[in-house]
């Protein structure tokens, strides 16, 4: 028994034996109930007397010839015998009889009423449990009906943390088995079975001759199911429908929403897929009536089946519901599923954003061209990209290589091709170099004359679209004052031309060896290009992102204090796609690229007393996923020249079939006269070693534009987040003064999760607040989610509530005084008879 019964017994026979008269107390305990817990007693004016069956005559001398002068409880483990049988029958006619059978304890401990005795005395087997009694307790029900002390036991059973049947059901659907639950089974043991069957029919309206977990798992799933699906239900799934949907969609909700069911929530639904045969009964179905459906993943199956074969189409109008193939692949990946099927839908919409492109169109004017690429055009060597990004991820692209063959046709046929060629057209005018800022004039366009202390991060190969991502990124910011804009690289554009033009310089140049030089000074590594930039600006230095990127932040305030200029060399992108066996992870690469630059700026900004940041790159790229065909390649003869994929340096212009040539000293400005020559598609030069699908060095908008991001972070700012919190399981309704929820905190305390102090309540629908404040503290480092979770009580206000009135439980932030969220509730404090 709980330890609280024995001091309320104490205390009672304590009482009993007040005052100066002697007295006797008979404690017949007729199921020896209490037999191991009568030593712990302590009378305070009595002596404990073991009564036997067979010590009765002496018992009676002893009492009333041997010992007249003490109190005493005599305390037999057993009934009362029959009074022919009882020779203390007598003796009990002056003396008291005490009465202590467990349910009345317990009921008197717990406030329990009188006229709920029979249902305590029906399952007193559950209460011989120290353990179980004890978690009894510990779920702290104020107000007892029926119901409550039903589901009290059951939660004790499933250690639930609340008087919760919802809980209970999250508990027995967690066990891992519908047949052989052991929680099924306890609820047997304990007679609790038929109760728990009656409250799964009094709330979820389960009703079944011969219950089982898996009918009820069914009835749950396809109830849940009929609310989402826009068309008639399957009729073989009709009967499965339970009339109290209501309830049972907002359970599911909950149930597929937590933090610590939703894995268990997958299970089940695969469970009840394959027990229904659910994907050959959906089969039927039209993609639009599931739309909107997310019980079960075979629904992601079909829909993604039908984007595909749309797409495979080329029918870029096809629309479910009126929503366009990119706004359902939008809608579906944001649906419970998205961990397994997100990236197929990215990949999906990254698709038709290319298939739309099919009948590409070009500009002719390069000025348009210009315009054009940088505020749409972009977009599709984006999506490109992003198209790649998420089919390499997949642990099986079959299904879609027939969709890849068709994306990498459309980009390379419909819009490479064309593009490019209209670009060389364009940029052989004479006017060209005047249409954008060149990356040559970079220092005195952008840092020339600044006062603040500037970053310039190079990032190797950054072309415009992937800037245009780190862009989007930073811009989320609310603290980050951000702009893009757009340079045009040398020619070729490489990395040491394009090193040499983005340093402060008089003069670039290229030696006839093809040696590049700014101001007759090499600047092929990290110490000459520094010795170059201190020529211009004393307090400037050159560092690798390499040997920064996990310094601490002393390290970090080293290396910048007392700088004016700082120029990190990143090369994510370059390194990885430059190298034949790594060409193809060129896009994991730009995303890497994209997250480590957004972090240093950020880490600089917050540890280094820096604020200002310019981003750009040397060059861009090309990537083609499919091999080059011998035709894509252009054979030149031997020459005394510098030869790459992409372009030729020589003493002399080439006049072939599909390559155009420019001077270097247009390039330059100044007198050279070598001739860069350029394939004017996409093809390239033959030549031996390396990769072929990653290439750069050529002209085209992929290559030569390049991204100028100009960042000014807020000082003092550190790119951190609240710690938030969610209610574990979303409460419907109230139906006691005292409610206890659990709240989880969602994420850990962190670098960048700050500790957060949130007030928490609940009011009326006119402010009116109707529970106590409380104050929950989120501050926990645990990295297990079970180990965040955090208890708390409400006391509401003794008053009359309204059902068809909104409540609403809200958090506040202290700090702020924000309000985070509110959660909507009925308040029934009147409770139902079980």
């Amino acid at each position: 028994m709980a330890e609280l019964n024995l001091k309320q017994i104490n205390a009672r026979l304590n009482e009993e034996f007040r005052g100066e008269k002697r007295k006797l107390v008979f404690w017949y305990d007729d199921k020896a109930e209490f037999v191991d817990d009568i030593k712990d007693i302590e009378l305070d004016n009595a002596k404990v007397y073991f009564l036997q069956p067979d010590n009765q005559f002496y018992t009676k001398y002893f009492l009333e010839r041997k010992d007249k002068e003490n109190n005493y409880l005599i305390y037999a483990p057993f009934p009362k015998p029959d009074v022919r049988e009882n020779h203390l029958e007598d003796t009990l006619l002056y003396s008291k009889r005490f009465f202590a059978d467990r349910a009345s304890l317990l009921m008197a401990d717990l406030g329990v009423d009188e006229k709920y005795k029979n249902i305590i005395e029906k399952h007193i087997k559950f209460f011989a449990n120290k353990d179980r009694t004890q978690r009894f307790y510990d779920l702290e029900i104020e107000q007892f009906n029926e119901e409550n002390i039903i589901v009290g036991m059951l939660g004790s059973i499933c250690r639930t943390q609340t008087c919760s049947f919802e809980e209970v059901v999250r508990a027995v659907l967690s066990d891992g088995k519908c047949e052989e639950n052991k929680f099924i089974d306890a609820f047997k043991k304990y007679d609790l079975h038929s109760e728990f069957w009656k409250l799964c029919e009094r709330h979820f309206g389960y009703i079944d001759n011969a219950p089982s977990l898996t009918n009820f798992v069914l009835t749950l799933f396809v109830t849940y199911t009929a609310k989402s699906i826009t068309g008639e239900l399957p009729e073989s799934l009709k009967s499965m429908v339970s009339h109290k949907s209501g309830n049972i969609i907002t359970f599911m909700d909950n149930l597929k929403n937590s933090v610590l069911y939703k894995d268990r929530y997958n299970k089940l639904s695969e469970f009840v897929s394959n027990e229904l045969n659910i994907v050959k009964i959906f089969e039927n179905l039209l993609p639009e009536e599931l739309l909107y459906c997310d019980t079960f993943v075979c629904i992601d199956k079909i829909i993604i089946r039908w984007i595909k074969e749309r797409l495979l189409a080329e029918d870029t109008g096809a629309m479910l519901d009126n929503h366009s193939i990119k706004e359902v692949a939008s809608i579906r990946s944001k649906m419970h599923f998205s961990e397994s099927t997100g990236k197929i839908y990215h990949m999906l919409g990254s698709a038709y954003d290319i298939v739309v492109n099919s009948k590409y169109t070009c500009p002719d004017s390069f000025s348009d061209i210009l315009e054009k690429y940088k505020t749409s055009d972009y977009k599709i060597d984006q999506n490109y990209r992003y198209f790649y990004y998420d089919y390499d991820s997949l642990d099986d692209s079959e299904d879609f290589e027939g969709l890849r063959e068709l994306v990498e046709n459309i980009y390379t046929n419909e819009y490479l091709d064309k593009l490019l060629q209209k670009w060389n057209s364009g940029i052989l005018e004479q006017d060209a170099f005047g249409k954008l800022p060149l990356q040559i004039d970079f220092y005195d366009s952008n840092i020339g004359g600044l006062k603040d202390r500037t970053v310039v991060i190079i990032s190797d190969a950054l072309r415009y679209e992937v800037g245009h991502e780190l862009y989007t990124t930073l811009a989320d910011d609310p603290k980050s004052n951000i702009r893009i804009d757009t340079s045009l690289s040398v020619l070729p554009s490489y990395t040491r031309l394009g090193m040499a033009a983005l340093l402060p310089h008089k003069s670039i140049t290229m030696s006839d060896d093809y040696t590049v030089l700014v101001d007759g000074m090499s600047c092929d590594n990290l110490l000459t290009r520094q010795n170059i930039l201190q020529r211009y600006c004393d307090n400037g230095i050159c560092v690798q992102f390499d040997d920064i990127k996990n310094m601490k932040k002393s390290e970090l305030r080293d290396i910048f204090t007392g700088k004016q200029l700082v120029y990190v060399y990143h090369n994510q992108i370059d390194a990885r796609g430059d190298k034949a066996n790594t060409e193809d992870e060129v896009f994991v690469a730009c995303k890497e690229a994209v997250n480590e630059i957004a972090d240093l700026i950020r880490r600089i900004s917050s540890n280094a007393n820096t604020h200002h940041f310019i981003v750009t790159a040397d060059h861009g790229f090309i990537y083609k996923r499919d091999k080059l065909n011998e035709s894509d390649k252009i054979n030149v003869r031997d020459r005394n020249a510098f030869v790459n994929r992409r372009f030729i340096v020589s003493t002399e212009a080439i006049y072939e079939d599909g390559i155009e040539n420019i001077s270097m000293g247009r390039i330059l400005r100044n007198g050279d006269g070598k001739m860069v020559s350029f394939p004017i598609s996409s093809n390239v030069f033959k030549v031996s070693g390396g990769g072929q699908n990653f290439v750069h060095g050529g002209s085209s908008p992929q290559e030569m534009l390049i991204p100028v991001l100009n960042i000014k972070m807020e000082r003092g700012h550190i790119d951190t987040g609240n710690a938030q919190i969610a209610l574990v399981s979303m409460v419907q309704k109230i139906t006691s003064n005292v409610t206890v929820l659990e709240f989880i905190q969602s994420e850990a305390v962190s670098d960048t999760v700050k500790a957060t102090t949130y007030k928490l309540y609940f009011i009326s629908d006119d402010n009116e607040k109707i529970s106590n404040e409380a104050t929950l503290f989120a501050d926990s480092r645990e990295l297990d989610a079970r180990k965040r979770i955090f208890r708390m009580n409400f006391r509401f206000k003794d008053k009359k509530y309204d059902k068809n009135r909104n409540y609403y439980l809200v958090a506040y932030d202290e700090g702020s005084g924000e309000e985070i969220w509110r959660h909507h509730v009925v308040m029934d404090l009147v409770g139902e008879s079980f």
